[in-house]
């Protein structure tokens, strides 16, 4: 005899509380494992692919495996020191940069910031308060920064879990299909369907977007002559999964550096500003709607909102499940959306049929 849905929710609502509560207190414990699982899940339909064309999933996998090795040495070679460089100089400048802005504004607008105004002595205070704590900042956040993704972590752990998870995928999927409740099964495989096709649409197509953008940017602003340029392209292409606001911030950081570097030079600045706005053009009209479609159904709010409760709530590790949660959460209440309009509870009396 079936259980009550009274009964079975319960019993899934103790697993449910179990997870978050492991979530909660594993925390960082848990990143290498849900870093390399994304990997996995990123690169499965690559596998998959090549187990099509002849190979067996061993011989997918090592292959995937040994070019993900190359372009990680290639970057480690070519890229990762040139970014550190420019963001390590990013954070030494930034008392210079604050005081040149002082001054940026005192002579070209004194009637506003006259020295006993508020705003003189708030970009005093702010220019103080960067060159004092400019390198306790800088120091905080590499020592947080290695303390959640150490070098064990980012050499050892992640690929190694990655290589395993990848190599036993599609057995992980049966062997969850199977444990399936048969009196829920049908429905739990359609909202898993649209829960894959929705992550699989929003996170492998921007994090394409992302990488293309990333690397124009990138390269754009550096052969414009702009300083740190690769730092700007790569921050504004690492949060373009956010619509518009990778082109806003990263557009009014690389035009800020622009006034002081060009400043006088307005073919220089106009380049950097129409940089973006050729980003935003091929982003809207050529790359999303190719690469991510129109059917996701993550709105930008929805996701902000779910990016900032769960990195509130759980940390960094919080934010990397926030998309795929955000993805769940909007398919299920899509589907009880859907319920609820073919209800009784909705229809009342109007939908009630003649004979009932």
């Amino acid at each position: 005899m079936a259980l009550p849905i009274r009964d079975q929710m319960k019993y899934w609502g103790l697993a449910l509380a179990i997870f978050m509560l492991a979530l909660w207190f594993l925390g960082d414990i848990m990143l290498p494992f849900i870093l390399g699982g994304a990997i996995a899940y990123f690169l499965d339909p690559v596998a998959d692919r090549l187990e099509d064309m002849g190979l067996s999933r061993v011989g997918a996998t090592v292959l995937i495996t040994l070019l993900a090795i190359l372009l990680f040495v290639v970057a480690v070679l070519a890229v990762i020191p040139t970014l550190v460089q420019q963001l390590v100089s990013l954070f030494n400048m930034a008392p210079d940069i604050a005081r040149d802005l002082q001054n940026f504004l005192t002579t070209r607008f004194p009637e506003i910031l006259q020295p006993d105004s508020a705003i003189h002595q708030t970009l005093l205070n702010l220019g103080q308060a960067i060159q004092e704590r400019g390198g306790q900042l800088l120091q905080g956040v590499l020592s947080g920064a290695m303390s959640l993704l150490n070098v064990v972590m980012l050499l050892v752990i992640v690929p190694v879990v990655a290589f395993y998870l990848l190599l036993d995928w599609d057995n992980m999927i049966a062997e969850i299909n199977r444990l399936l409740p048969l009196d829920h099964a049908p429905i739990i495989r359609k909202l898993a369907d649209q829960v894959d096709h929705t992550l699989a649409s929003f996170i492998r197509g921007m994090g394409t977007v992302c990488l293309i953008l990333g690397t124009y940017y990138a390269v754009a602003l550096m052969l414009v002559g702009l300083q740190f340029g690769l730092v700007v392209g790569a921050f504004a292409g690492l949060i373009t999964f956010i619509p518009y606001v990778g082109a806003i911030l990263g557009g009014a950081l690389a035009i800020g550096l622009g006034l002081f570097q060009f400043w006088g030079d307005w073919v220089s600045l106009g380049l950097v500003a129409g940089i973006f706005v050729i980003g935003q053009v091929v982003e809207g009209n050529i790359l999303t709607p190719k690469l991510v479609g129109s059917s996701v159904g993550l709105h930008p709010v929805w996701l902000i909102f779910a990016l900032s409760v769960f990195g509130a709530l759980f940390g960094f590790v919080g934010m990397l499940v926030a998309v795929p949660v955000a993805a769940s959460i909007g398919v299920l209440a899509r589907f009880g959306a859907e319920r609820y309009t073919e209800s009784r509870l909705y229809k009342g009396l109007a939908g009630k049929q003649p004979d009932e």
